[in-house]
């Protein structure tokens, strides 16, 4: 009795903690970009350190005491796509905005967990913000171009793919496979698999090469240091719950929106609650981002109310991922 009521008394003390130092830098991050920074650095360090404990603590515990285990490492995959968005605040340049190396220093270490060096995110995302379905077959997710007429197998083949990428999280595993290419692919091969590697340099290549090994090495050093098992809990199953929402998400701003040459225009944001926006640093307001991406993250919210009502707040976020449900947008172009 006495180690159960010790393991208790362990994670209420973890969670004041948690609270106390939420609180102390949640004061300071009310006046400069720095401190709103370092407020948003600590907040996202504390709680993926403390979910972290957590699940090291419920794993080592027994009996009945195990049973939140699985919803801790649900929660720690959902706190790794926090840890995502600032790397995209990073991406942009965002963090810190006055010294360029300190930015993508920060932004790196955000994208340890995911072995995605920052270099390869900010290029595919900056052509994503450049070509944003400018027409049907550039930045388009959610459409397949056929020459002809599309037949019911063929349909059916695509309604599938499009099902597997948002609600079976393949566009993270497609996203996986875009990072393998970036760093491994001949200049020349790349140029050609993908206008996406446009302005891609063996120095841009040698760098994301440098960052990947170094976070090779820093999940090699967990597995070595605390174990296979702590390894699986807190960063190898949290990765497949962060693979099944990022897929969600990742294309909930675009789908189905328009194509054509004025990229920043086929998107819409949606209407979240105060958590959601605490959780997703305001990115539902996606009209505004894509408007003025360099814009920070606190000053997003209410951003897209600015802009005519067919491009702003459309439905809530739910309502976003189950109209997804609708399928992909099958373009037949004469033979």
């Amino acid at each position: 009795m006495g180690k159960n009521v010790s393991l208790s008394s362990i994670l209420g003390s973890c969670l004041r903690v948690t609270a106390l130092l939420l609180q102390a830098v949640g004061r300071r991050g009310n006046k400069t970009h720095g401190a709103r920074t370092l407020c948003l650095l600590s907040e996202t360090f504390i709680v993926f350190a403390v979910l972290a404990t957590l699940t090291r603590l419920l794993d080592r515990s027994e009996g009945a005491y195990r049973w939140p285990l699985p919803f801790v490492v649900i929660a720690q995959g959902l706190w790794i796509h926090r840890l995502y968005v600032v790397a995209h605040e990073a991406s942009h340049g965002k963090l810190w905005p006055a010294e360029r190396r300190m930015n993508d220093f920060l932004g790196q270490l955000m994208l340890l967990p995911l072995l995605v060096p920052l270099n390869i995110h900010r290029k595919i995302h900056a052509f994503h913000h450049g070509h944003n379905r400018r027409d049907h077959h550039t930045s388009a997710l959610d459409t397949f171009v056929v020459h002809g007429r599309c037949g019911f197998a063929r349909r059916a083949w695509y309604h599938l793919l499009w099902y597997l990428g948002v609600f079976a999280g393949g566009w993270f595993f497609h996203s996986l496979i875009s990072v393998v290419f970036f760093l491994f692919l001949p200049l020349q091969v790349a140029r050609k698999v993908s206008p996406a590697f446009k302005g891609w340099r063996r120095r841009d290549q040698l760098v994301s090469l440098s960052a990947f090994a170094f976070m090779l090495v820093v999940h090699l050093l967990t597995v070595e240091f605390l174990g296979v098992r702590f390894w699986t809990l807190t960063i190898g199953w949290p990765l497949l719950v962060f693979a099944w929402c990022y897929s969600l998400l990742i294309y909930i701003y675009h789908y189905r929106t328009g194509y054509g040459p004025d990229v920043k225009a086929h998107v819409v944001s949606l209407r979240t609650n105060a958590f959601l926006r605490w959780w997703l640093l305001g990115f539902s307001d996606h009209v505004a981002h894509h408007r003025e991406p360099r814009l920070p993250w606190y000053e997003l919210v209410g951003r897209s109310d600015s802009v005519p009502q067919d491009q702003s707040r459309q439905a809530s976020v739910a309502v976003g991922i189950l109209r997804q449900f609708r399928g992909p947008n099958i373009v037949e172009l004469p033979q």
